[in-house]
Formats: structure tokens, C-alpha cells, sequence
């Protein structure tokens, strides 16, 4: 299954019920979205920064991931982004490609 980083951040609302709810209440929510498209969270931190939280999940495909992440940014009270991740091997099957390319100016 393809795997996936999503970083998310709670805003307004969102941050209050962090709060109430708790960050293991909160990734239990999180758990149980992966799985109701048929993918998994393999798990999630919490951390400063840019961004409040970061999980890594395995998705069937890109139309699931993209269903959780407008789910999700269209409650209004946490926005997401999400970066494909890809594994050394696919990187090593990538390097074999000859795409052509002109680089601006060459």
C-alpha cells in the first residue's frame, strides 16, 4: 500500500477540542479514519513547530488519502497537508527512468 506523511495542524475550534479530548483520543479518531477507507495508521506524534501533529499511514491509493484530507480540512477545525513517501527501492526504479527534459535555458 502506498504510504503517506500527513501533517496537521488544529485551528480555533479544532485546538479546543485537543484540549478536551486529548491527544490519544484524538489519534484513535485519526486511526479510525485511515481504516474506514480501507487504510492504516502506522502512527502519529505530536511535536512543536510548523505544524501539530505528524502521522505516517498506508492508504489503498491517492483517491483515499485525498478523501481523508478534504474531510478533514473541511471540518474548519484542522487543516492537513499530505506528502507521498516513497521507498528506497521506488526511488532506485525512478533512477532507471530517462525522462526528457530541457533545462530552462539550456
Amino acid at each position: 500500500m502506498p504510504k503517506f506523511l500527513i501533517k496537521a495542524n488544529y485551528v480555533g475550534e479544532g485546538i479546543v477540542g485537543l484540549q478536551k479530548e486529548g491527544g490519544t483520543a484524538r489519534v484513535k479518531v485519526v486511526e479510525q479514519l485511515c481504516q474506514s477507507v480501507g487504510g492504516t495508521l502506522e502512527g502519529a506524534w505530536y511535536a512543536f513547530g510548523d505544524h501539530d501533529l505528524y502521522c505516517i499511514v498506508d492508504m489503498p491509493d491517492v483517491e483515499s488519502v485525498a478523501a481523508v484530507s478534504l474531510t478533514t480540512n473541511a471540518s474548519g477545525k484542522v487543516t492537513v497537508e499530505t506528502v507521498p513517501l516513497l521507498s528506497p527501492e521506488q526511488i532506485d526504479a525512478a533512477a532507471k527512468l530517462t525522462p526528457a527534459y530541457r533545462a530552462p535555458g539550456g
